[in-house]
Formats: structure tokens, sequence, C-alpha cells
């Protein structure tokens, strides 16, 4: 059976350099911002967003238990204003839209303005052969919304410039998936 989280790093390894900067756009518990960093290595650097300081604290102690590089900037800020924070071209970026996994607030959620925004913005910092990975959670409404918004935002992508592929179990409509955003 495919392991959509697996498939994930491998689209994600492909494109990430040693020494380069990645975003994590929603780092949660910091599964993916420690992915990031080891990956960049010590030279590379990595930015990592989350509106909820209990986030920052569960990411800070990931990274502590994967002993981790130091290079990671923290951003306690809405992913809808990184380019307030990113100012260079970045080679790989993840959205895990959703909750907090492990919170207490259900109802505290990515939303489809504010992602609508963010991919956008994220987008247009993709260097050349770059990559953001966006995980989609249609298992509660506003997942359910963020999927919907985003099928029809990344169509309009000339495919020349923006290659984006949809990774879904089919027979499974209320499972993760994800979309692969690819600059050429």
């Amino acid at each position: 059976m495919v392991d959509l989280l697996e498939l994930e790093k491998r689209f994600l390894s492909a494109h990430i350099k040693e020494g380069g900067t990645v975003a994590d756009f929603t780092m949660g518990n910091g599964h993916d911002t420690a992915f990031l960093s080891k990956s960049v290595g010590i030279s590379g650097k990595v930015y990592a967003f989350d509106i909820q300081e209990k986030a920052l604290e569960n990411t800070k102690e990931t990274l502590k238990k994967e002993n981790c590089p130091d290079n990671v900037t923290f951003i306690c800020d809405s992913h809808s204003n990184l380019l307030e924070y990113i100012k260079e071209p970045i080679c790989a970026g993840v959205f895990n839209l959703g909750y907090l996994p492990g919170g207490n607030n259900k109802a505290l959620t990515t939303l489809c303005t504010t992602t609508k925004k963010a991919v956008t913005d994220a987008i247009t910092i993709l260097d050349n052969d770059s990559i953001i990975l966006i995980a989609v959670y249609p298992g509660h409404e506003e997942g359910r919304l963020e999927g919907e918004m985003l099928s029809k935002l990344l169509t309009e992508y000339d495919r020349r410039k923006i290659c984006v592929s949809k990774f879904q179990i089919v027979n499974s409509p209320l499972s993760p998936f994800f979309f692969a955003v690819e600059s050429r």
C-alpha cells in the first residue's frame, strides 16, 4: 500500500539541496521541520511558521530529540504573512493543513482565506527546480473546503512554469491527500 508520508519525503528529497533554504509553513509538532532541518544541513536555513505557541514549543522539543542542526528560524505568525519573513528563494516548502495534531482545540485550524494567500505567495518564492507539498485533510469541513479551493486555484497555473500533481487514495475520499507544486 502507498504510504503518502514516505512519498512526500521522496518528492522533497529530489529538490532539497544541502545549504538550501526551505520552509515549513505549518510546523505543528515539528516532524516536517526536523526532516527539512536535517535535509539542508547546518549550512541551510529553515523557516518554520505556526500561529500557536504550543506548536513552537512542540517543534523545539522535536528538534532537540532528533539532534537537528541549529538552522531553524521560528515564526509565531500566520503562513499568510510569509513574505514578511522570507526574502530569498526556497528550494522546498511544506504545508500540513488542518489543526495541531494532539492539540486541545480542533476548531483552531488553517483556513481557506489564509491558505490561499500563503500558497499563492509561496509559489512566488520558489527557486528553479523547487517544490511545495500541500497535505490536505478533508475529514473535517474546513479541510474539505481547503481541498476544493486548492484544486481550483492550482489548475490556473501555466504547466510550463509550475507543474501541479495531486496524490490521493481514490477509494478513501476522506483520507488525507497532497498536492506537489513543482517549479521548472
